[in-house]
């Protein structure tokens, strides 16, 4: 499975997390680019400053889930933000989940599972962008979840736009509840550890960032921000780890069995 959905959420802090939030959906952006995968953004809610409440994007390419799931998890900023008069350091966090996306074949939806409604696509500030009911969410009744687009002038457009990320979500929350049964009995592995958890840290003013997983730090912050060479390192070494770890597992369940 090589393709994925990328959501990114704004935590606590602000203006500044979302701020933030529009870097780290850059970088994955030019992380794409650097490995050649497509990147389609499904999604984006914007702030009044220029940065992200909330974005989801496609991405699809070659090893691209097997690399990315890595990344989920919060993302924890330490820096002094452009609005702090006092030069005061803040703190502010935000979430990445990476969904699977589900082969056609594999995963179909009963289309009367399904509550699909319009409304007018609106822009930072709530002000309506165009005067056609473009904007298309989608309730998965059985379960609650819920898809929404307002990325295209054309309601078809968003309409499957919406669905993508509907079956993403809901391929996640089944493989969620698989997983969980299968590892109950062990250690969560990297990668489908709980939202709560500060997977990494990015400090600006030691320009620093540490993955707490592995406790493996790189310096240059905004090098790392490209989303190229050192982003690759990280991720590397995530998987090394990760596949040490699977190991490990492996020969401890030998012993039992």
């Amino acid at each position: 499975m090589s393709d994925l959905v990328l959501e990114i959420t704004a935590g606590v802090g602000g203006q500044e997390a979302m701020l933030f939030t529009a870097e780290i959906f850059d970088m994955y952006q030019n992380f794409a680019s650097f490995n050649d995968w497509g990147f389609e953004v499904l999604e984006v809610m914007s702030s009044e400053l220029g940065g992200v409440r909330h974005a989801t994007a496609s991405i699809s390419g070659p090893l691209s889930y097997k690399k990315l799931k890595f990344e989920a998890g919060v993302h924890r900023v330490q820096r002094v933000p452009k609005t702090e008069k006092q030069g005061r350091m803040h703190t502010s966090t935000m979430t990445v989940a990476v969904l699977p996306q589900p082969t056609e074949i594999s995963f179909t939806i009963n289309p009367k599972d399904l509550r699909i409604e319009t409304k007018r696509a609106s822009g930072a500030g709530g002000q309506h962008v165009n005067t056609t009911d473009s904007a298309v969410r989608l309730l998965h009744l059985p379960t609650g979840i819920v898809a929404e687009c307002q990325q295209e002038r054309s309601q078809i457009k968003n309409k499957e736009k919406a669905m993508t990320l509907l079956r993403a979500k809901l391929y996640s929350a089944r493989l969620e509840e698989e997983t969980s049964k299968r590892y109950n009995a062990r250690k969560l592995q990297i990668g489908t550890r709980g939202r709560s958890e500060k997977i990494r840290t990015y400090n600006f003013s030691q320009d620093r960032i540490t993955d707490h997983r592995i406790g493996k730090t790189i310096h240059d912050v905004h090098g790392f921000l490209q989303g190229e060479e050192l982003l690759e390192e990280m991720i590397v070494s995530l998987q090394q780890f990760s596949e040490q770890e699977s190991l490990m597992d492996i020969l401890k369940d030998n012993e039992y069995n």
